[in-house]
């Protein structure tokens, strides 16, 4: 059990009380969650609708998707959303600053990010006044875009930065010219190199603890839902154990999510890499060590003034409620 878990010896009594709180007729409602915009993986993130996982626990959920997770937590703040998917700089910045946001799991611990870079491009020396491509400031490729530079004792304001963004029209900002490197899923490797583009380095040699993405929800949600939001995680866990284990129903759900053609090599490629590297938890624990890593870098890099106490914005309760509901 990684530093700051509850171990599941605790569960118990407490995680039982904590399961069948909630209002009555809280089924009715949906859950709203949100991820961001559906790309080479998503099969992994909907298996939990459309598999049937959260009917299963007796939600209604709703998924909605979005440009980038900076979007995706002013929703949540805004009270449109209940959860959502999310790089954990975001919420650690917003949580700091006095906003209603909890990590309840993080589902994908692993950096599948990549930066990818014209031919000519060979070292991150190199993006010295170079146009680099993120999705929005705050976001997970700006933070990991900042760590790589800063790694390499590249000045961040010597790189021009553009929004530009999602993967996809990020991606196809540096095949076409408009941006000279960007910050993407690693899943678009296979495909690089016939577009004139290539992967300079996996973000992973370079943040290995950074996670790609965390469960976020907020305060207001987990204390008035309490039930929907372990269903909602037991859903999660369930589908994610089961997505594991079904490698062609994912990559087909993908496929059918994103229009992908049959040739197209990209949903393949992240799953399998995904399963080999372990990068996904779908027991969706919550790692406080990696998550104050990250306070410390994001204080160390000034976007955080002062450090922050992550265990502040952790609840563990959902997650150890979700268990429980499991185990019966």
């Amino acid at each position: 059990m990684g530093q700051g878990m509850i171990g599941l010896a605790r569960i118990g009594a407490f995680a039982a009380a904590f399961m069948f709180a909630g209002s009555a007729g809280a089924a009715d409602v949906p859950w709203r969650h949100a991820i961001i915009e559906a790309k080479s993986d998503a099969g992994i993130f909907m298996m939990i609708e459309k598999g049937g996982f959260a009917a299963k626990q007796g939600l209604k959920l709703e998924i909605i998707q979005f440009k980038n997770d900076v979007i995706a937590l002013q929703a949540l703040l805004a009270g449109d959303i209940d959860s959502f998917d999310g790089g954990p700089s975001s919420g650690i910045v917003a949580a700091a600053r006095g906003a209603d946001v909890k990590a309840i799991g993080c589902e994908w611990p692993g950096v599948p990010y990549g930066i990818f870079v014209k031919k000519e491009i060979n070292a991150v020396a190199d993006l010295k006044g170079k146009t680099m491509a993120i999705s929005s400031p705050g976001a997970a490729p700006d933070v990991v875009a900042h760590f790589v530079l800063a790694k390499f004792g590249v000045p961040a304001d010597s790189v021009r930065f553009a929004n530009l963004g999602a993967d996809l029209d990020r991606f196809k900002a540096v095949v076409a010219g408009v941006a000279d490197a960007t910050v993407v899923s690693n899943e678009y490797t296979p495909i690089a190199e016939k577009q004139g583009v290539k992967m300079l380095l996996r973000a992973q040699e370079v943040v290995p603890n950074y996670m790609r993405i965390c469960l976020f929800s907020s305060g207001k949600a987990v204390t008035e839902r309490r039930a929907d939001a372990a269903k909602f995680l037991a859903a999660e866990m369930s589908s994610l154990h089961y997505g594991l284990a079904h490698r062609d129903e994912v990559i087909a759900l993908t496929r059918a999510t994103t229009g992908a053609k049959p040739d197209d090599p990209r949903p393949a490629f992240i799953y399998d890499d995904a399963v080999k590297s372990h990068a996904i938890d779908p027991d969706i624990a919550l790692p406080v060590d990696k998550l104050k890593w990250l306070a410390d870098q994001l204080v160390a890099s000034g976007v955080l003034p002062h450090p922050y106490d992550v265990t502040k914005m952790v609840d563990t309760g959902v997650r150890l409620a979700a268990l429980a509901r499991l185990k019966q």
